[in-house]
């Protein structure tokens, strides 16, 4: 098996196109990273530039400690699964399956073998005889997995490779992944728009921007703990709400002003939050720490309530999820570009019970658990403060 490096990484399309810039990551040896990102952030071309399809136009990748910029992809061990099935249409699964392994001139004992094992492992032990038209768009996805495993690669590539299936079959084929990944100890990276594959599979995400790398760390981190507002209001879903307040002191404690409504805020400002008193700042909200007030309850503890306007009601099966807004100021993260500010339409979304429903236009009140905000910086989006 082997580690993947990038370092200082730049890939300039014909024409000027910035695809990528200097993009500097480490895959250890084994884990399994996420790369998620906005269409057009460089996922897939960070992929084809480490399995040599596209080369750099600057920089250096590293596999296993070797220095790759000049090798083919034939001489790199690495293997590749695409968005589509990209099955050979004039050969059956289990030619499909071997054909790698034929290449590479294996005896033809362990290549049955090793063809026998893999198909087992993703249940297409069955199909052997079968021709890619045959079959379902799952399990031709299940053989495109398998041609690619059955070599034990020293590194494994994954792009979008199930975003053609139905949901069933997506949440189905990514447990096999997961536990095949495992099994096989290799290095994988998975690039995916859906988050709840990046967040169920990766061992780490990393959340590219533009052609940058804007963070990576682990699931909880990057969700928790995000390095910007950009990932903050991209990761989950639906991600993190940002409304901009100013920090104000008052009564012997710090408030976070919303419009003419305020939140106690979470003990005492520190850190790089300490030089925002009495400033704009903007504060993330997810939905979880969110919940809708039932009419006439009382709150235990002062500060943690807002009135808000109903917009809109998405069933969403345990609970309601809720999108309200407040006359306060909103901010908007571009997949490019600058970000946007909204004056007097802060909007954020809010779980309520199946059991009491509002309806759009209803006036509400809101309970924050403001232990659980996040403070980003307005002009650079970067984080100044986090929960726990």
């Amino acid at each position: 098996m082997a580690d993947v490096q990038l370092e200082e990484v730049s890939r300039v399309r014909p024409g000027g196109v910035l695809a990528i810039s200097n993009l500097s990551l480490y895959v250890r040896d084994g884990e399994l990273l996420a790369v998620v990102g906005p269409s057009g952030s460089g996922k897939s071309t960070t992929l084809r530039l480490i399995a040599g399809l596209e080369p750099p136009t600057s920089g250096t990748i590293s596999i296993g400690g070797r220095v790759v910029n000049a090798l083919p992809p034939h001489q790199r061990n690495v293997a590749m699964v695409f968005e589509g099935e990209t099955l050979y249409p004039h050969l059956n699964v289990g030619d499909n399956l071997s054909f790698g392994l034929r290449m590479s001139r294996m005896p033809k004992e362990e290549i049955d073998l090793r063809v026998q094992a893999e198909s087992r492992v993703l249940g297409v032990a069955r199909l052997l005889g079968r021709m890619p038209r045959t079959l379902s768009s799952g399990q031709r996805q299940r053989v495109a997995i398998g041609r690619a495993t059955v070599r034990v690669p020293s590194v494994f590539l994954l792009d979008e490779p199930l975003t053609h299936l139905d949901a069933p079959q997506r949440d189905e084929l990514r447990v096999e992944i997961g536990g095949l990944q495992r099994g096989l100890g290799v290095t994988t990276i998975y690039v995916t728009h859906d988050q709840a594959q990046a967040m169920a599979l990766g061992d780490r995400i990393a959340v590219l921007r533009d052609g940058r790398l804007e963070q990576v760390d682990t699931v909880r981190a990057v969700y928790g703990r995000p390095a910007n507002a950009f990932v903050a209001s991209f990761l989950g879903e639906p991600g993190m709400s940002l409304l901009v307040g100013r920090l104000e002191r008052s009564d012997g404690r710090a408030w976070i002003a919303l419009g003419d409504q305020r939140l106690a805020f979470p003990g005492e400002p520190s850190g790089a939050l300490r030089r925002y008193a009495g400033q704009r700042l903007v504060v993330g909200l997810r939905p979880e720490h969110v919940t809708g007030v039932a009419p006439g309850a009382t709150s235990p503890v002062p500060g943690r309530r807002l009135r808000v306007r109903v917009e809109r009601v998405e069933h969403m099966g345990p609970h309601l999820l809720v999108g309200c807004s407040l006359n306060a100021e909103g901010m908007s993260v571009a997949d490019t570009g600058a970000d946007l500010f909204q004056p007097g339409a802060a909007s954020f979304h809010v779980r309520f019970p199946r059991s009491a429903p509002p309806r759009p236009g209803d006036l509400v009140r809101v309970e924050v658990d403001v232990r659980e905000l996040c403070f980003f910086d307005p002009a650079t989006g970067s984080a100044l403060w986090h929960p726990g």
